[in-house]
């Protein structure tokens, strides 16, 4: 039996990147994925692929910094799949390359409204639905940015940071009624957000590569493979904790 047979995910910002790998993988392990994100034309990309190879999914529109839009996104997981047992909170934004003096409330207010409110709200629609089914795994996707600093990124690394404590705190809350709760801090990866961090640049991607201990980016692939170990039962006493897969960045 596959993995995650007869089991439904919701994975949010599911229509590239890292949203969209883990999407892909949780379903050749046979759950069945509800793909949320902005971006329809997409996210409708990845349910074809889904549905390629087998398997079950849907996509619905939601912006998670909108709690209105949570709400309804959960409740079309379970209209649509009658279920959730994992949630992949994977939705999020690089926020504005500027130091703290010059970025602006608005700036500040967008990255934090999806980064970490995002989470929150994802996390409050999402425990009733999993508590429903009795345990499941949620995973949030925060940054390495969240465990150390990074100048001229404040807004973005104040609310990763935010992500890893929140994750924590709720993982204790619900510790005892088997609902594990984890981050997953990636480093740099090859995704189009980072793509258009640096314009397309590729010498700046190549460069970003090279400063990590590996010597490389990694790809969107590496990192799903993380989450999805942490949402699966092989991770069964794992809980609150934040896994930094970064390529050695951590250790420098």
């Amino acid at each position: 039996m596959r993995t995650f047979e007869g089991q439904v995910a919701l994975v949010t910002g599911g229509a590239s990147g890292i949203g969209r790998a883990t999407a892909l993988q949780l379903a050749h392990e046979g759950a069945a994925v509800m793909v949320a994100d902005l971006e329809r034309s997409h996210g409708d990309l990845v349910v074809a692929a889904i549905e390629a190879i087998g398997g079950r999914a849907r996509f619905v529109q939601a912006d998670v910094s909108d709690p209105d839009q949570v709400t309804a996104m959960v409740a079309v997981v379970e209209e649509e799949f009658g279920r959730l047992d994992v949630a992949v909170n994977n939705a999020g934004t690089s926020g504005t390359y500027k130091p703290l003096i010059e970025q602006s409330l608005d700036d500040w207010q967008r990255t934090v409204g999806v980064n970490l409110t995002g989470t929150f709200l994802c996390m409050q629609a999402e425990i009733p639905a999993i508590l429903d089914v009795g345990k499941g795994a949620i995973v949030n996707v925060a940054s390495a940015a969240g465990l150390i600093g990074f100048a001229n990124l404040p807004a973005y690394v104040a609310s990763k940071h935010g992500v890893v404590g929140l994750t924590k705190s709720v993982a204790l809350e619900y510790a005892r009624q088997d609902i594990r709760v984890n981050a997953v801090c990636p480093g740099n990866v090859r995704t189009p957000m980072l793509e258009g961090f640096v314009g397309g640049d590729e010498q700046a991607l190549t460069g970003m590569g090279k400063m990590t201990p590996i010597g490389r980016l990694a790809t969107p692939e590496e990192i799903a493979e993380a989450i999805v170990w942490l949402c699966s039962d092989a991770a069964s006493f794992v809980t609150g904790h934040a896994m930094a897969v970064d390529g050695g960045v951590l250790a420098t």
